[in-house]
């Protein structure tokens, strides 16, 4: 099946040859070809170039861009998107006055997430899941990181990830799958975090690397959560299983758990709402990808990670959804990147680059997605007619995106 597209007036992301992530002043550059035409055989892309390059082309399907923009599909690195049910009433009570400590105090939060996944069938909670996955790959996603975390028991852990897996089989977008056990201490182990703990390096962690369930382990490192400590005997642990870190940390508090992250080789650590100089230095020089998650801190009304800070330390930076239940209920990516430029002040160049090839890096994918280069997944999304790329964050409330292809299949 070869699909060509043309007339597109500007074709975005193009790396002759592919680059692992983008960091610091480079992130202002997006390489662009203007007037261009992009060729897709089967999976993958074949060729591309400007439109006087264009020889005559035999395609099943011609697309006539004139007007339209077209870039790589989202890589969105950090979602929880496989979960039972929603949280709504949360929601309310925060605006009310509850903080999200007190809702999780009270029985809210990931424990009340972790009930209603433990009630739900598999069959169940995988529809649910289709649901969201189609819905976001509408929306530009093309590769995507699924989190367990909201089992809390081995056989529920094992069901979330087993659901994930089948997405990634079943749908043409790339799926990466996480295992994270250590999300929340459940109410049968409250007062023994130490038992919970045992429970995850003892059953958890063998029987999910035994079945190929997931390919990285994530603590959510946090007061009230898991310690630094508790996090490191969880990462030694993985680590016996090859199971490659990524760490939920400096949400609410610095607790030193970037340095941690870095001293593991964490592929990423996400949120970093809160983050001083001595983070900042650790990551310089790490192979640790910083991961900002600004509808989060748009729907918590919590601060924003300092993306402008990381960038101009000449560190990279990337961009991801976070969706799920109780503190993004949204995967749209376009979205995180629009919120990205207009809260944490990111160039639309720096947003697209944290949100295409930085995100693509912070999944193991920065070989076969993210940029538009010859040899990788055929997943790009075609505009609707726009001035110019910096009207997909400037007109933040529209959906822009009018065709997407993801691994060469129209969506």
């Amino acid at each position: 099946m070869k699909i060509l597209i043309k007339n597109i007036q500007q074709l975005l992301q193009v790396r002759e040859e592919s680059v692992t992530w983008i960091a610091g002043k480079d992130m202002k550059q997006l390489p662009a070809i203007d007037n261009a035409w992009l060729l897709i055989e089967n999976d993958l892309i074949s060729d591309f170039g400007s439109m006087d390059s264009l020889l005559e082309i035999e395609a099943d399907e011609v697309i006539d861009a004139t007007g339209k923009v077209v870039l790589p599909t989202w890589c969105d690195s950090h979602t929880h998107l496989v979960y039972a049910g929603n949280r709504e009433q949360e929601f309310v009570n925060r605006i009310n006055g509850m903080s999200y400590h007190e809702i999780a105090e009270n029985g809210g939060g990931i424990i009340n997430s972790a009930k209603k996944l433990q009630a739900t069938t598999e069959e169940d909670l995988y529809n649910q899941s289709i649901d969201r996955l189609k819905e976001v790959m509408q929306m530009g996603t093309g590769a995507i990181e699924i989190k367990s975390g909201y089992g809390l028991t081995p056989e529920a852990e094992m069901k979330m990830l087993r659901v994930a897996k089948k997405l990634g089989e079943d749908f043409p977008v790339t799926v990466k799958t996480t295992f994270l056990g250590a999300h929340a201490v459940p109410t049968e182990f409250k007062g023994n975090k130490a038992g919970y703990i045992d429970l995850i390096v003892n059953e958890m962690l063998p029987k999910i690397a035994s079945e190929k369930l997931a390919t990285y382990v994530d603590v959510f490192c946090e007061e009230g959560y898991f310690s630094v400590a508790d996090t490191e005997r969880i990462l030694s642990e993985a680590k016996k299983y090859n199971l490659i870190p990524k760490i939920h940390v400096n949400q609410f508090t610095i607790l030193g758990g970037i340095a941690l992250g870095v001293k593991y080789d964490a592929l990423s650590v996400d949120h970093l709402e809160v983050l001083d100089q001595n983070d900042i230095e650790t990551l310089q020089g790490s192979k640790t990808m910083p991961v900002a998650l600004p509808s989060c801190s748009y729907f918590l009304s919590i601060p924003y990670t300092p993306g402008r800070e990381l960038i101009d330390a000449g560190l990279p930076l990337a961009l991801a959804t976070d969706y799920n239940p109780g503190s993004t209920p949204s995967g749209n990516m376009n979205f995180v990147v629009a919120t990205a430029c207009i809260k944490m002040k990111l160039t639309p160049e720096e947003a697209i680059n944290a949100a295409t090839l930085n995100g693509a890096y912070a999944m193991g994918l920065e070989k076969t997605h993210g940029s538009i280069t010859r040899g990788k997944k055929a997943s790009v999304m075609i505009t609707k007619e726009i001035p110019s790329y910096g009207y997909i964050p400037y007109s933040f409330g529209s959906n822009l995106i009018e065709t997407v292809i993801i691994n060469g299949e129209k969506v």
